[in-house]
């Protein structure tokens, strides 16, 4: 449907979507740099969308029952934000909008969740958007079920262009969708035929349509600038058994000079061709203004939802006391009281039986302890769940005949996983980890990055976590992954040593509310090292005396993971040739950090041998060797500094020389 034919057919219509296309070239010419083409060629579509099929309150963004709309392709980010601005949300003022791009303003080049309730997640690295959105959806199921159809009953929609089907996460996300048939997931796919460096046949020439109709979804097929088309279409989606894409053919940068071209991706900023644009829409008000009739109309959409929402206060009013806190509690991420006296006695008890275990199996356990009593943790595994040991004993598989599952097979879907799980923290009322191999993370690290920025407690659980892990070989031994994670803003990176130090990593990620974990767990048995039990959860300083120096500190020996053991071992050699040795276990150098200085300086005291201990590279140890004022110590480091090899754990620790000989050598050498 061409300009002139909807304007003359569906005038209201055009005019609120050409009030989307002129803010969006406004703000764009005022940044001087953004995305014109996609908000202004989705326009019609979102239009729509807004006006007739979203289920929100502009009020209330929190509303748990609203709908859920992700911007996958978070480029073109003024449609968010002008919807946002028109629908009348307090956080997005025609100030903001002037503010586009700009320093301080809640209008960034790409939408972020953690600058405004009204943005669902962070998008811009396409395709993540899109898988995000499963986990939406598969949190949406999951919560229907526990709390019923009156209290949980709502879509998620997604606008995603090109780019984000190209990206191979896309399909990760497509195929869960479809073996689990989330049928309250619709995708509008602006088919528009364009990317930066030309039309998308320079490099692709999959068929769409039929790559998700063999993924298991319902497809239609739309002009996206159709009003009537693009209704009907939406209306079909909400009733289908399935997850739904449908593919809307839109012209990129629609109504200017740079229609379905590559310039028309990028930044229109020139003067006139946003004259010659808005002549054509029929726009006649001053930059940044919109008139009065078209903004009260957009306004009534805002506030449509207010009523449904007030109907939803009364439903939930009407549930159990107990349903409604618990409700409360899971999208608050709050834990239960009860939780941290279930944990020291497990604690206790493990102090007291010794066992030698994998840190793998002793998440396993922490979790045993932990699910039964948080009934909002969402495990799974990519196709890893004897291995990862992530399913707790009173977990059933999430499927289409069970939604009540809280277990979810991921597939070999490292990256899909990561973001799903992603989706279904920003979504609420849901706590998600979910395991791999460590040496993995490699897939997942895109999704894993965002959980950090998004500021959203994710826990990725990744076992097998260095060269104890054997005869598999340096494909899949983990050297530098855990400088990797620990280079990462906000996220901690937990490599316990013991089922003790893991239960309370357990704990400490399980209780976080800002900030992703990674668990770091061996494949190899470990000794039990906490042999006294502590009601405190040490695990919570980051770093601690875990063995003291019997005499004289002369050396301290730093630890994590399963060469907490090997530390223990040289300190003993050490103190038998009357050498004071410190035993300290590192298992979250993120927490130690941020510990006050005194703390700190009491743990790593100064004037002493430092010698760190661990099966991975030595990037990330500097700091605490080599003192926080980077002044020379006299300091080592026992670990890896090339790739493994395929042999016996204990042969490659020998080779290697991560050994106890080979730490007391180190420690004489520099005294």
């Amino acid at each position: 449907m061409d300009i002139q034919e909807l304007r003359k057919n569906h005038p209201d219509h055009w005019n609120k979507a050409a009030a989307i296309r002129v803010l969006t070239l406004d703000a764009i010419a005022a940044a001087n740099s953004g995305h014109s083409g996609m908000p202004m060629g989705m326009a019609d579509v979102a239009t729509v969308l807004f006006e007739k099929h979203m289920k929100f309150d502009a009020s209330t963004p929190t509303w748990p029952d609203r709908d859920r709309f992700i911007l996958s392709a978070g480029h073109g980010s003024m449609l968010i934000y002008s919807l946002l601005h028109l629908c009348g949300y307090k956080d997005f003022p025609i100030e903001e909008i002037k503010q586009f791009r700009q320093l301080g303003a809640k209008t960034a080049g790409h939408p972020e969740n953690f600058l405004s309730d009204a943005i669902e997640t962070t998008t811009g690295p396409l395709g993540q958007g899109i898988s995000n959105a499963v986990g939406f959806a598969m949190a949406e199921e999951i919560q229907r079920n526990r709390y019923g159809k009156k209290i949980v009953d709502h879509h998620t929609y997604v606008i995603a262009g090109d780019g984000c089907l190209m990206e191979g996460v896309s399909q990760e996300a497509i195929g869960l969708a479809g073996r689990h048939e989330l049928s309250k997931l619709i995708v509008l796919w602006d088919n528009n035929n364009i990317t930066i460096d030309g039309t998308v046949d320079l490099a692709d020439r999959t068929d769409q349509v039929q790559r998700f109709k063999a993924s298991g979804w319902h497809v239609q097929e739309i002009d996206g600038h159709d009003p009537v088309a693009i209704d009907d279409a939406l209306t079909a989606a909400k009733k289908a058994n399935k997850p739904s894409m449908i593919a809307c053919k839109t012209h990129i940068a629609l109504g200017s000079s740079a229609q379905d071209t590559s310039k028309g991706h990028g930044a229109l900023t020139d003067a006139k061709l946003i004259a010659d644009a808005k002549e054509t829409y029929g726009w006649t008000a001053p930059a940044f203004d919109i008139p009065a009739d078209i903004k009260s109309a957009w306004a009534k959409i805002g506030e449509r939802g207010a009523a449904e929402r007030a109907e939803w206060n009364e439903r939930f009013a009407s549930i159990s006391a107990n349903k409604q806190n618990e409700f409360h509690r899971a999208y608050s991420f709050e834990v239960p009281n009860k939780l941290a006296g279930a944990i020291r006695k497990f604690k206790k008890d493990i102090s007291e039986s010794t066992p030698s275990v994998a840190t793998r199996k002793s998440s396993e356990m922490a979790l045993n302890v932990i699910n039964p009593i948080m009934q909002e943790t969402v495990g799974g595994s990519a196709d890893l769940s004897g291995s990862n040991n992530t399913k707790s004993s009173d977990m059933t598989v999430f499927d289409t005949d069970n939604r009540g599952g809280r277990y979810i097979h991921w597939g070999i879907r490292e990256h899909g996983m990561a973001a799903a799980m992603n989706g279904m923290a920003l979504h609420g009322g849901i706590r998600p980890y979910g395991g791999t191999f460590m040496c993995f993370t490699d897939y997942a690290r895109p999704a894993m990055r965002l959980a950090a920025l998004m500021k959203i407690p994710t826990v990725f659980v990744m076992t097998h976590d260095s060269i104890g892990l054997g005869e598999d070989g340096p494909t899949h031994q983990p050297v530098e992954h855990l400088a990797i994670s620990r280079a990462t803003p906000n996220t901690y990176v937990f490599r316990p040593a013991d089922t003790v130090e893991t239960a309370e990593a357990w704990e400490i990620a399980i209780s976080s509310k800002s900030t992703p974990s990674v668990m770091a767990l061996s494949r190899q048995n470990l000794p039990t090292v906490r042999t006294e039990h502590k009601s405190a959860n040490l695990t919570q300083r980051g770093a601690y005396v875990l063995a003291e120096a019997d005499g004289k500190k002369q050396v301290i020996l730093m630890a994590t993971g399963s060469e907490v053991a090997i530390a223990l071992d040289a300190r003993a050699a050490l103190q038998a040739q009357g050498i004071g040795t410190r035993v300290v276990s590192v298992p979250c150098m993120e927490l130690f950090a941020e510990q006050d200085e005194s703390y700190r300086k009491r743990v790593l005291v100064s004037g002493t041998v430092r010698i760190a201990i661990e099966a991975g590279v030595r990037q990330g140890w500097d700091r605490w060797l080599l003192g926080e004022r980077g002044r020379e110590a006299k300091a080592g480091f026992i670990g890896m500094d090339g790739f493994g090899g395929s042999a016996p754990a204990e042969v490659l620790y020998e080779k290697f020389g991560i050994t106890a000989d080979a730490v007391v050598a180190k420690a004489t050498s520099l005294l």
